[in-house]
């Protein structure tokens, strides 16, 4: 791993940025200038003044967007500043383009203040067709995005909640086929009640999952201690752990069918895992160091396994989801990203896993499967212009 670390810094150095403008317009002579530049660029904006959503028409608004970070929960590292977090926005506009044809810019900020980055995000708006927020920490996150997506009338997704979300819940309507298990007879325990977690459990929910368990490091969320838990926490309270039971993880974990992990290394082990009901499912996606390695929960029994990294089957990889997610969103002009748009991204992942290929080392598409961001692109595109939450 230290010689990755090394490579990486190199290549960092050398490239001294992962992107480059490119220019589209012809710029050759005074012709050219003319048309791409004064005088003539004054006709789109007459056109922009008349109607803004000539934007879309003439500008690069109909297929960029902006990856924005305060730099407070970046990868493993935590809060490192904006500076910092450059380089994995950068990484992020990469991905983007790699997988979705879609334009990125990275843009950090150097505040921790939600309302000024309320503020900033709205103000820089009209520049782009989207805004993916990355690595902004838990519960401020939620408060950001939720104020953002009622404020402006084009799609805001922070990635680090949804993007999880939506391949965790493609992964799982997939599992549950192997298994012959169908989402609401299943118990679900879930180890992480920051942003991912949030999201999880409520597309989960959304799916039909019914009976979860939420956990964080001082035990199972419970409705009764609700005063004492943030908003996030109060409202995964509200949807799990329906009985209000005092139990702890090792208690869940007998009882569940699946574990989701988006929390930390170790901590679940085979017992625990050999616990669970027959043909048990276990997602353990923190990273580096899974919460149980791959090998040792198929060693303890669980019948299909998944982990965040590349290197074991089943890797639940965000890239599946948001590149296609927004590159729909665009294409239909959408105001804002739902549930119901997240639930088809989910869907049409699964999708592309066929009958004959499905097995328990294979549940979910490669990142480099060329097919995924036009089906999620396509399925979303569907949903939205369904919804009427279009321009057109």
């Amino acid at each position: 791993m230290s010689n990755i670390y090394e490579l990486a810094l190199k290549k960092h150095e050398e490239w001294k940025g992962k992107l480059s403008i490119e220019l589209k317009a012809k710029l050759e002579d005074k012709d050219d200038l003319a048309i791409a530049y004064t005088p003539g660029v004054a006709e789109p904006c007459r056109k922009i003044a008349e109607n803004k959503d000539n934007a879309y028409k003439y500008t690069w608004k109909g297929n960029t967007v902006a990856v924005i970070s305060d730099g407070t929960a970046v990868l493993g590292l935590g809060d490192i500043g904006p500076e910092a977090s450059l380089p994995v926005m950068e990484g992020k506009c990469v991905l983007f383009k790699k997988f979705g044809q879609v334009n990125a810019v990275p843009l950090v900020l150097d505040t921790k203040d939600p309302k000024e980055i309320i503020n900033i995000v709205k103000a820089v708006a009209p520049t782009y067709g989207g805004i993916n927020l990355e690595d902004i920490s838990s519960p401020r996150c939620v408060q950001i995005e939720r104020t953002l997506i009622e404020e402006l009338d084009i799609p805001v997704f922070h990635d680090d909640q949804h993007g999880t979300a939506i391949v965790v819940t493609a992964a799982l309507i997939n599992a549950l086929k192997i298994v012959n298990k169908r989402a609401e007879d299943i118990t679900a325990v879930v180890s992480g009640t920051g942003a991912a977690g949030f999201s999880i459990i409520k597309m989960i929910e959304q799916l039909g999952v019914k009976n979860i368990y939420a956990f964080n490091r001082s035990g199972v969320l419970n409705k009764k201690h609700s005063q004492e838990y943030n908003f996030v926490k109060k409202e995964i309270a509200e949807i799990t752990n329906l009985n209000e039971e005092d139990i702890t993880l090792e208690e869940a974990m007998k009882k569940a069918d699946l574990f989701i992990g988006v929390s930390g290394p170790k901590v679940l082990n085979k017992e625990m895992v050999s616990s669970m009901k027959k043909d048990s499912i276990v997602f353990a996606m923190a990273n580096p160091e899974p919460e149980i390695g791959y090998e040792d929960a198929v060693e303890a029994g669980a019948r299909v396994v998944g982990t965040g990294r590349s290197d074991f089957p089943n890797q639940i990889n965000n890239v599946l989801a948001f590149p296609g997610l927004f590159k729909g969103a665009l294409r239909a002009k959408a105001k804002k990203i739902t549930e119901e748009m997240k639930m088809a991204a989910a869907v049409g992942i699964a999708k592309l896993v066929s009958k004959d290929e499905l097995n328990e080392e294979y549940i979910i598409p490669s990142a480099f499967d060329d097919r995924v961001a036009d089906i999620v692109a396509d399925e979303v595109e569907k949903k939205a212009k369904e919804l009427g939450i279009t321009r057109e």
